[in-house]
C-alpha cells in the first residue's frame, strides 16, 4: 500500500480515512494497556527487577519524548509522515514480541530485553507520535477536528478500560513466580504486538495531505528553542512545570510496587484503582474544561495542583491502616480525588502554555516547555528508583509517653518507612512548584477561595442534573447565583466604604 502523501484527497477518501482514525484508536490503546503502567510494573516484579530498573522503565515514556526535536528535524526533511509514522510504529512495536519472549528467558536475561524493548518502543513512539499529530491536524477538517478526537478519545479509554482489567485478571489466575505466570505476560505482549501491528496497518490505509511549503532558509531548531527563554514569564511557566513534574514523577511510578509489595494487594485490585482514577477523571474533565474557560488555567491549578499533592502525600496513610476493609475504601476515595485532581492539573497545564505562548510562535514554545518537563519527569523515577534500597532500610517513628500510677503507655500515631519517605518528599516539591507558580502572571486570574467557590457549585450543578428530584431541590435551596451575587454586592459595599473614609 502507498506510503507517500497524495496531493488531492477525494470527500470520500477524507470520510473513510477519519473512520480508520477512530477504529485505530482501540488497536492502539488495546496495545498500551496490556504493556504498560501497572502490567509493565507487575512485569519486571515478576523478573525480580531493583527499584531502579523500575524507575528507569518508567522513565522511558518521558525521556523519549525529548527525541521530538530531531523528529521535527527528520519530518520536515522528509516530508513523507505517513511514512514515518508506520515505519516508526512497525519498529517499536515488533519489540513487544521481543519482550513477551522475555519471559521466558531467565531473570537477568529477560530484565536487560524487556528493558532494552521499552527503550525502542518509547523512541520510536515519539518519531511516530510527532508525524502523527502533525499529519492529523491536516486531515481533520477544522470544524469537526473536536468530533474526531472525542470519538477517538471515548473509543480509547472504553477498551484501555476492559483490557487492562481483563489482563490484571489473568495475571492473577496464575501463581507468584509461576512459569504459568511467564506464559501469561507471554501471551499478553504476544496479543499486544499483533493489535500494534494491526493498528499499524490501518494506519498505513489513512491519506495524507501533501505539506505546505515551508519559507527558504535552513530551520534553525536551537535559535527556535532558546526563544521562549527570553520570555520572563514563560519562563517562570516553565520552572514551575519542570518542578512540578519532577515532584509527581518521583513517587507516582511507584504506586503499584507500594500497593502490591507493601500492602500486599492483587494485580486485579490494582487496576480496578486505575479504572476508579479513569473515570473519576473523565467525569470530572468537564467542570474543569467550564472553569477554565470561564475564569483562567491558573485559577484551576491553585484548586487542582495542591488537591493532588494531598492526594500523594495521604498515600502515607494507607501505610497506617490495619483494618482491611477500610483500607480498601480508603484507597478508592483517594484514587476518586487524585483522578478528578489529575484531569484538572492536566488539562490547565496544556491550555497554559498555549495560552502564554504569543500567536504566531505557540510551536516553539510549546515544544520547549515539552522538552523541559519532559526531561524533569524522565530523571524523576531514576532517582527515585536509585534512593529506594537507601529509604528501605530507614524508618522514623513518632512516639508519644503517657505516664501514669499504672505505668507507662507507648503510642506510636505515625510510622514513616521506605515509600512513604518518597509521598512526603514529593510533597515538599509539590509545594515548591506551587510557590512558583504563584510567580506566573495569566490574564484573568482570581483567587484560590473564589475558585474553590465556583468549582463547588458547577459540581452541585452536575449532581442536581443528574437526580430525579432536582426540581424539588432547586425549590428548597437558596440559588446559588443569589448568594454569589450577594457577595460581589457586599464585596463592593466595603469598597466603597474604605475608598469614602480615606
Amino acid at each position: 500500500m502507498p506510503l507517500a502523501p497524495q496531493i488531492a484527497i477525494s470527500e470520500a477518501e477524507c470520510e473513510a480515512g477519519l473512520r480508520r482514525v477512530i477504529t485505530e484508536a482501540a488497536y492502539s490503546s488495546a496495545t498500551t494497556a496490556l504493556t504498560s503502567g501497572v502490567i509493565l510494573t507487575a512485569f519486571a516484579l515478576y523478573l525480580g527487577a531493583s527499584n531502579l530498573v523500575i524507575g528507569i522503565m518508567a522513565s522511558a515514556p518521558f525521556l523519549s519524548q525529548l527525541l521530538q526535536a530531531p523528529a521535527v528535524l527528520l519530518i520536515e526533511k522528509l516530508r513523507e509522515r505517513k511514512r514515518i509514522a508506520v515505519l516508526s510504529s512497525i519498529i517499536g512495536r515488533s519489540m513487544l514480541a521481543v519482550m513477551g519472549f522475555a519471559a521466558l528467558l531467565p531473570p537477568p536475561l529477560a530484565l536487560a530485553a524487556i528493558a532494552m524493548g521499552q527503550i525502542v518502543l518509547c523512541s520510536m513512539s515519539a518519531f511516530g507520535s510527532c508525524a502523527w499529530n502533525a499529519w492529523l491536524r491536516d486531515l481533520a477538517p477544522e470544524g469537526r477536528l473536536g468530533q474526531v478526537f472525542a470519538r477517538r478519545t471515548t473509543w480509547a479509554t472504553a477498551v484501555s478500560l476492559i483490557a487492562g482489567v481483563a489482563a490484571a485478571v489473568v495475571l492473577d489466575r496464575t501463581a507468584a513466580g509461576s512459569s504459568g505466570r511467564a506464559i501469561a505476560f507471554a501471551a499478553l505482549y504476544t496479543v499486544a504486538c499483533i493489535a500494534g501491528l494491526i493498528s499499524a496497518a490501518i494506519v498505513a490505509r489513512i491519506p495524507e495531505p501533501v505539506m505546505k511549503e515551508r519559507a527558504e532558509g535552513a530551520l534553525n531548531l536551537g535559535a527556535l528553542l532558546r526563544e521562549p527563554l527570553h520570555d520572563r514569564n514563560f519562563r517562570r511557566l516553565m520552572i514551575f512545570l519542570s518542578s512540578w513534574q519532577f515532584a509527581v514523577n518521583l513517587a507516582t511510578p511507584f504506586f503499584t510496587v507500594f500497593l502490591v509489595r507493601q500492602l500486599g494487594y492483587s494485580m486485579t485490585f490494582v487496576m480496578i484503582l486505575t479504572v476508579v482514577s479513569q473515570l473519576s477523571n473523565l467525569a470530572a474533565l468537564r467542570n474543569w474544561g467550564t472553569l477554565s474557560d470561564r475564569f483562567t488555567n491558573k485559577s484551576v491549578l491553585l484548586v487542582a495542583a495542591p488537591t493532588y499533592i494531598v492526594c500523594i502525600v495521604a498515600m502515607i496513610g494507607a501505610s497506617q491502616i490495619d483494618h482491611r476493609e477500610t483500607l480498601t475504601a480508603y484507597l478508592v476515595l483517594l484514587h476518586l480525588a487524585m483522578g478528578a485532581a489529575v484531569a484538572g492539573v492536566t488539562l490547565a497545564t496544556t491550555n497554559i502554555a498555549l495560552k502564554l505562548s504569543p500567536k504566531g510562535s505557540a510551536t516553539a514554545y510549546v515544544a520547549t516547555s515539552a522538552l523541559a518537563t519532559s526531561a524533569a519527569a524522565g530523571l524523576a523515577p531514576i532517582i527515585g528508583g536509585a534512593f529506594a534500597d537507601f529509604f528501605s532500610a530507614r524508618r522514623l517513628e513518632l512516639l508519644l509517653r503517657w505516664t501514669s500510677p499504672d505505668g507507662v503507655v507507648l503510642l506510636s500515631p505515625l510510622r514513616l518507612s521506605h515509600w512513604d519517605f518518597y509521598f512526603l518528599t514529593a510533597g515538599i516539591l509539590g509545594l515548591f512548584a506551587l510557590h512558583r507558580l504563584s510567580l506566573v502572571r495569566e490574564k484573568g486570574e482570581i483567587e484560590r477561595r473564589e475558585m474553590i467557590e465556583q468549582l463547588l457549585h458547577q459540581t452541585r450543578r452536575s449532581v442536581r442534573n443528574l437526580s430525579t428530584v432536582a426540581g424539588l431541590r432547586a425549590l428548597t435551596e437558596i440559588p446559588a447565583t443569589l448568594v454569589r451575587d450577594a457577595h460581589v454586592r457586599l464585596r463592593f459595599t466595603r469598597k466603597r466604604r474604605q475608598r469614602a473614609s480615606t
